[in-house]
């Protein structure tokens, strides 16, 4: 990058959207002047090659695009893998990114894509019926309540990794990250008539596993 103090810039040496050159009150710092940009910004300039910029955009997004493998995938070492390569993927394509998505929800798609190969290629899950039953506590004990919780808690992971991969994703997206219907569909590339089937297929058998536990 050419030195600030340089008074002969080279023609078409900076990029349209430099940050040093934005006016943002209380921006002090290059570094700052990129980590205030958005997404779709940020993104535009990453696929100019700008490295800076979709670093940003890794921390930005990583602790949920990880969450969200954890969930599906069930350990953290595949989720790391998962979302690992999934930056690595979407660096190399952020030429083919149209902006018709945010950033955000292409980047779900991309790992949401990364676990469902994942969980195609391992052995089938057991079935929702192999969910522990509830053990018996005492009402009145604090710890017991405590252990009783954890448990439960427990029982629902195994019931959503015993639900099919297209099913668990639709759960996972709409009850623990809040995504809407249409956004959904977008990440999982089918109609939302289709999620909200899955989710309501999803949700029967989450109750009827977890009955015990009500």
């Amino acid at each position: 990058m050419r030195n600030r103090t340089d008074p002969s810039p080279q023609p078409g040496a900076d990029l349209p959207l430099r940050p040093a050159a934005l006016p943002i009150v209380g921006v002090t710092t290059e570094q700052d002047a990129v980590r205030a940009l958005d997404d779709s910004v940020l993104a535009i300039r990453a696929s100019e090659g700008d490295e800076d910029a979709f670093a940003v955009l890794v921390r930005r997004h990583s602790s949920r695009l990880l969450a969200l493998a954890q969930h599906l995938l069930g350990n953290r070492a595949d989720a790391e893998d998962a979302v690992q390569d999934a930056f690595i993927s979407a660096w190399r394509r952020l030429p083919e990114f149209r902006h018709s998505a945010s950033f955000s929800t292409w980047m779900y798609r991309i790992v949401t894509n990364r676990c469902l190969n994942a969980l195609r290629r391992r052995p089938r899950p057991l079935p929702l019926d192999t969910v522990p039953e509830p053990a018996a506590a005492d009402a009145n004990s604090s710890p017991s309540k405590v252990a009783e919780t954890d448990a439960a808690a427990v029982a629902l992971t195994q019931a959503l990794l015993a639900l099919g991969p297209e099913l668990r994703v639709c759960w996972v997206l709409r009850e623990l990250h809040g995504l809407h219907y249409e956004e959904i569909a977008h990440v999982v590339g089918s109609s939302e008539q289709t999620v909200r089937g899955r989710l309501f297929r999803a949700r029967r058998a989450l109750m009827e596993a977890m009955r015990p536990w009500r």
